[in-house]
């Protein structure tokens, strides 16, 4: 593992780090921000997965969430979206291929070989993490916006345990049933649908819920509804009487500007369930 950059963040430290990826077969950067506190001893980790287009840098420098990590005492990790770089299969639209990896593990070409961020995000980062840093790794909550949502969501319901708490702004809710997800769940799953259930949040809320509470923020004027479809998700989450709550924001769009102004209630709402 390399150190990209150290920082001194709200007492904290916020770092960037690289390594080789045995899941992805290439080298893959995160952002990891750590309170004060882990110079004291181990501290809960909430995970923020990120969008189509993303990077690990967007969420770490525009949602401010650092500093109320910092007052909660939790640490902060920002994977990557995807696989990168030379002879990492790739597609002209900007959501399919690098930057869109929709956290999953491909089992179709020429994704295969690369793009199986589902093991990244689930089993080798939290390994990384867990034996080079001071994390508590059994107190894990998971976030996301978008894509990064459908991600935080799916991951959470197909690994009980896993998580504490989820919670996501604007998730791609309902991706086998919209544009955002029929196209990339058959490019990088193949054609069988019922492959495609474990990466639907709102067919996984319906069958089996989350163990923990829910929070789901969307933006009621956001400009991509019809493809996030989130009255799937509230629908489901209804019927299934889930611990939870979705909450539409009159005003807000799919912006890093509306991620920014609800993160402070989302990281308390990790704080409550990972210090309990």
């Amino acid at each position: 593992m390399k150190t990209v950059s150290e920082n001194t963040c709200f007492g904290g430290t916020q770092g960037v780090y690289s390594h080789d990826s045995t899941a992805t077969g290439t080298e893959m950067t995160f952002g990891l921000f750590l309170p004060e506190e882990t110079k004291d001893g181990p501290v809960p980790i909430l995970w923020y997965l990120s969008g189509l287009t993303c990077t690990h840098e967007n969420a770490m420098t525009k949602a401010g969430a650092q500093a109320w990590a910092a007052e909660q005492g939790i640490a902060i990790c920002f994977p990557d979206t995807s696989p990168r770089g030379e002879g990492v299969a790739n597609d002209d639209a900007y959501d399919l291929g690098q930057g869109a990896g929709f956290y999953v593990n491909a089992t179709q070409d020429p994704w295969t070989p690369h793009f199986n961020m589902w093991d990244y995000v689930a089993e080798e980062l939290p390994a990384l993490l867990g034996e080079n840093f001071n994390i508590d790794m059994d107190r894990q909550g998971i976030t996301g916006h978008s894509m990064g949502g459908h991600g935080a969501l799916t991951l959470a319901m197909n690994l009980p345990g896993r998580y504490r708490s989820v919670s996501a702004f604007s998730p791609i809710a309902n991706p086998s049933q919209s544009d955002w997800g029929r196209k990339q769940l058959s490019a990088y799953l193949g054609d069988d649908e019922t492959s495609w259930a474990k990466h639907d949040a709102s067919l996984l809320m319906a069958d089996k819920g989350f163990d923990g509470p829910v929070l789901i923020d969307q933006g009621a004027d956001d400009q991509f509804l019809d493809l996030l479809k989130p009255e799937a998700l509230a629908q489901a989450m209804a019927a299934k009487r889930q611990d939870g709550i979705f909450r539409m924001q009159k005003g807000y769009d799919h912006s890093y500007f509306f991620v920014a102004s609800f993160m402070e209630d989302h990281v308390n709402f990790h704080a409550e369930a990972l210090w309990a």
